[in-house]
């Protein structure tokens, strides 16, 4: 086995660690089947080390996995040492979500710079289902779409939160992604996220003309013990980047598109002006001043 710590390898140890909680196995018993060593199967399970593809059909073999899920987690095992990860159609957005979702777990950072819609991981639960449901997902979708993203949300406030960097465009802000109501609780939920040590939001309003971030969004992920990475997603389509020239252009890009932004606090005041003005009755008007 070797060590690794990218996104493919992220995925996999997400993907293993999955199968064997929902048939309610734990490690002990898992390693008394394989014969095999419980700590090295912890070890496997928080990516600290990557099995390979032999192992890790012993291991799908001894949880019983359905064909489906052998086809599946041994296309990860096959290609997990690759550093970059494209996806292309909707079938290999599932294992990229995984891979992100552990990334979120395992980072000491996380930059996002969201143009159009909110970060993920500040989005309310009615949030995300008015996203789902505009998207015409069924409705066993939209109640799974809506208990993950719960779940994520737990790296912010959890032990040793994640410090996260949340860059915003004014137009997240202002467009109508879900009811009058629900952008309003959105927004203050922001702004009680905002107040959080490790969490700082900055919007970045409309009209500054061009900077990196026109060519869309982007999350870049920094770790204690391994390299950082971007992972970027659009409707069915999405990839995780490794190369160090590219890391180093979007920091770049990073530091370009924080120039534009508003401070913390002038960040808040304008998330309140928002909600008075778009989204609260006049009522509000006082929360936007203070």
């Amino acid at each position: 086995m070797a060590t690794a710590n990218g996104p493919r390898a992220r995925a996999l140890a997400a993907a293993l660690r999955q199968a064997r909680q929902e048939r309610n196995m734990s490690i002990r018993e898992l390693g008394r089947k394989l014969s095999f060593d419980q700590s090295n199967l912890s070890k496997i399970e928080n990516c600290k080390k990557v099995p390979s593809v032999e192992l890790t059909a012993r291991i799908l073999g001894a949880l019983g996995a359905t064909p489906d899920e052998c086809e599946r987690i041994l296309a990860l095992a096959r290609r997990a040492s690759e550093p970059n990860w494209l996806a292309v159609g909707i079938p290999g957005l599932p294992e990229q979500l995984a891979g992100a979702m552990e990334s979120e777990r395992e980072a000491k950072s996380i930059v996002v710079w969201s143009p159009m819609t909110l970060p993920g991981l500040l989005q309310i639960t009615d949030f995300v289902r008015a996203l789902a449901v505009a998207n015409e997902l069924p409705k066993h979708e939209i109640e799974r779409r809506v208990t993950v993203r719960i779940a994520r949300r737990e790296v912010l406030t959890g032990r040793d939160p994640v410090r996260l960097e949340a860059l915003v465009s004014e137009a997240a802000l202002r467009e109508p992604m879900a009811s009058p109501d629900v952008m309003t609780e959105q927004l203050r939920h922001l702004l009680t996220m905002a107040d959080q040590p490790n969490i700082t939001i900055r919007v970045i309003p409309l009209g500054v003309g061009w900077h990196p971030g026109s060519a869309g969004p982007f999350v870049l992920y920094e770790f204690a013990d391994a390299p950082p990475f971007v992972h970027f997603e659009h409707y069915s389509s999405g990839a995780f980047v490794t190369d160090s020239d590219d890391i180093e252009a979007y920091r770049t890009a990073i530091r370009m598109i924080s120039r534009h932004a508003l401070s913390p606090a002038d960040s808040k005041r304008f998330i309140a002006q928002v909600i008075a003005d778009d989204w609260s009755s006049s009522d509000q008007t006082t929360l936007a001043q203070k």
